[in-house]
């Protein structure tokens, strides 16, 4: 496997607990975690059957060579971009089948503006797929825009979204209650993102600016780091709105946030899936999105190839409306019933997709080729 995620390094990190009860479903599972410095580390095993080790970026497709007596049967690579040329490189190196995953929506226009780099990458990945064995993909959003350049003939795609731990949420204990740490705010929005330009936390704060015009008691609170986290904070000194949005750490115990926040707000450009939207619903935590990744309009059953979030159960506005984005929160903020509704959809439309078990049986097919 070649991963970019340099967490799966850290030892007991959440990364790489979930890769250790990946290496459950293979006899061996060897991950290379690629960096662009010069590093490489000497393997080293997490688990009885599991190996992580990092290398070089631009040395990393020779690293079949330490493969080469393992007999290798299946090459995934965590994206099909650069990690994905590495995969399709030592795959034909080794001889083994290659799977390419995707956890982005690279077909977004606003991922192809996004910057010089992501065309390039957008080239690449129309050259490897068709490449692949297998293919898979973290959201139907995802199947369904793939489908629109290419046909994939004879290369499964397999649906598999990013597990969350629906239970474990729903049972989690409140240990943060958002209204008593700021009693200042009769109603919180909570955001939780990384700050970077693609989930465009600028457009919330620009809905903000609106909504607080005649509710000045609301409050948004977003958790995350990144490298736009000094430009946003700017803006919001700039937009006068810096007793009404609040910047916190990023935390992975987010459980208490979503339960007690009045709602959980998305203004990201595109996803690949969302995974703090299923975790804010897990909570029962009523939802306004923009139009990306794991959310919908149809009112389709999961089954049916529809989506978890959609407009039945969240408030769904287009990416980068601000105005439809500040309307939906005055209309959440100003209707109780709507929330109580909203609240028990959502909730109630993930309820089944917290089975670790039935999760892990499906990954193991998607390697199955």
């Amino acid at each position: 496997m070649f991963s970019t995620d340099k967490s799966v390094l850290e030892k007991d990190s959440l990364a790489q607990k979930r890769l250790v009860e990946y290496g459950t479903l293979a006899e061996k599972l060897f991950i290379v975690v690629l960096s662009k410095k010069k590093n490489n580390n000497q393997p080293v095993a997490i688990s009885q059957n599991t190996t992580v080790c990092s290398a070089w970026f631009w040395s990393a497709w020779n690293s079949g060579k330490k493969f080469k007596n393992q007999n290798i049967d299946l090459i995934t690579s965590q994206d099909p971009f650069e990690t994905g040329l590495i995969g399709y490189l030592a795959a034909c190196r080794l001889k083994a089948k290659l799977q390419l995953q995707i956890h982005t929506d690279f077909l977004s226009p606003y991922f192809i503006k996004g910057s010089f780099k992501n065309r390039i990458r957008v080239w690449l990945a129309k050259f490897l797929l068709p490449k692949a064995d297998s293919i898979r993909v973290v959201s139907q959003r995802i199947k369904r825009s793939l489908l629109t350049i290419q046909q994939f003939n004879n290369i499964t795609i397999s649906v598999l979204p990013i597990f969350v731990d629906v239970q474990k949420i729903q049972s989690a204990p409140v240990t943060v209650d958002l209204h008593k740490k700021y009693p200042q705010f009769d109603f919180i929005i909570l955001m939780a993102s990384r700050l970077t330009r693609e989930k465009n936390i600028s457009l919330a704060i620009t809905a903000m600016s609106k909504v607080v015009k005649t509710n000045s008691k609301v409050g948004l609170i977003i958790i995350g780091d990144g490298p736009e986290k000094d430009g946003l904070q700017l803006a919001t000194i700039n937009s006068q709105l810096s007793t009404s949005i609040i910047f916190e750490l990023w935390t992975d115990s987010l459980a208490s946030y979503y339960k007690t926040a009045d709602a959980f707000l998305n203004s990201s450009n595109y996803e690949g899936y969302g995974r703090t939207l299923i975790e804010a619903a897990s909570a029962g935590c009523p939802i306004i999105t923009t139009n990306v990744g794991v959310v919908g309009l149809a009112r389709r059953s999961l089954g049916e190839g529809g989506e978890a979030i959609n407009k039945d159960n969240s408030l769904v506005v287009p990416v980068g409306d601000a105005a439809a984005l500040a309307a939906s929160m005055m209309k959440l903020i100003e209707n109780k019933s709507l929330r109580q509704a909203l609240s028990l959809k959502v909730k109630d439309a993930v309820a089944n997709l917290g089975n670790k078990e039935a999760y892990l049986e499906k990954y193991k097919q998607s390697w199955q080729v």
